[in-house]
């Protein structure tokens, strides 16, 4: 399909540059393609009355690390140049692949130095050899393995806001707590799973009271996330590996739960993206642990997920493919463009939807 489809206007006041205190205060815009009405103003609060007793809402539990640091490259010619990067993929106990930040100030063999004195006597500063480039990546092979190196980027890095949030504003310490969910729990993301930042543990109570269940998976949310689509066709773009799992009791609590007339909630695109990958041809779900790069766009058919809690996406993105393959893309259109006219708040700090399906009764 041609991307420009995917194409919205979108006024840069409507982009959440913080999030509503308390988070669970945001607003809901329920979505329920060709039911009457389609559209409808609520609250995430209003979450455990919109869904029935016997529903499983799907959580993933990935922890967002510091993964934007700030370092020198040091040559010894004296040739130093500040330079940025991204963490986004971890190769193995000491390595990472990076986005660098400007990526042609580097080159094979160089050494890069983030910080100075840290916070642990072991570690007086944090070295990094460039081990590869190509374009804008680089592989990152660093002094220290294991947890001292998850110690060492801990201090010295930064959140990893998405560039609509950072480029118009510096990250602070509040984004620590904002931009992780409430049951964040297994580190790796380098990006948080958005719509879990709107769950309050008073909310996750009122679920469980309503008669929900929950269930929680990892998917570790890499910074492709943040990367528009470049080509022209969406059959020419390709995904960002991501790591994930599915431990066998969730999938076994799933696949009771759908047997018994409950609905999979998924709670933000990640979870619904692992969810299908993990999905067979007739719906159930397998355990899984592994990468996926699966892309959804309309056309797709689902098989594993019954309803999608969401934020606002940006245009042309994978993410917005993703909502127009499960609402049907007319109707998303004119879901944001009521979202627009009625001042909802856009992106990763914005406010949620609830969808549902095209073409199945909510």
């Amino acid at each position: 399909m041609r991307v420009d489809r995917f194409d919205f206007e979108l006024p840069a006041e409507r982009i959440a540059l913080r999030p509503v205190a308390p988070r669970d205060a945001a607003r809901l815009l329920v979505v329920r393609p060709g039911a009457e009405p389609e559209l409808e103003d609520r609250g995430v609060r209003d979450l455990p009355r919109l869904l029935a007793p016997g529903d499983v809402m799907v959580f993933n539990d990935t922890k967002v690390i510091p993964a934007r640091l700030k370092g020198r490259r040091m040559r010894e010619d004296g040739a130093g140049a500040d330079v940025e990067v991204t963490l986004i993929e971890r190769l193995d106990e000491a390595r990472w692949l990076a986005l660098a930040k400007p990526a042609k100030r580097l080159k094979a063999g160089d050494l890069v130095r983030f910080g100075g004195e840290g916070n642990l006597c072991f570690i007086d500063m944090l070295d990094a050899t460039v081990e590869a480039r190509e374009e804008g990546e680089v592989t990152l092979a660093f002094a220290f393995a294991g947890a001292y190196l998850d110690q060492a980027i801990a201090e010295r890095g930064s959140v990893p806001l998405p560039p609509y949030i950072a480029g118009r504003r510096a990250t602070d310490e509040r984004d620590r707590e904002d931009y992780q969910t409430v049951y964040a729990r297994r580190e790796g993301a380098v990006a948080a799973p958005t719509a879990g930042l709107h769950f309050t543990d008073r909310l996750l109570a009122d679920i469980a009271d309503a008669g929900l269940g929950s269930a929680f998976v990892t998917l570790h949310v890499g910074a492709g996330t943040f990367l528009p689509v470049k080509d022209d066709d969406t059959g020419s773009h390709r995904m960002h590996a991501e790591w994930g799992e599915v431990a066998p009791k969730t999938a076994d609590t799933l696949n009771a739960a759908r047997a018994a007339g409950g609905r999979i909630v998924a709670v933000g695109t990640t979870a619904l993206r692992l969810l299908e990958t993990a999905a067979a041809e007739g719906g159930e779900i397998r355990p899984f642990s592994g990468s996926t790069d699966i892309f959804i766009e309309p056309g797709y058919r689902f098989r594993a997920v019954d309803a999608l809690v969401t934020n606002f996406h940006l245009p042309r993105s994978t993410l917005f493919m993703l909502v127009s393959a499960f609402s049907g893309l007319d109707t998303m259109k004119r879901a944001y463009a009521h979202a627009v006219a009625r001042n909802y708040r856009f992106y990763s700090y914005g406010d949620a939807c609830l969808l549902f399906p095209e073409g199945r009764a909510a």
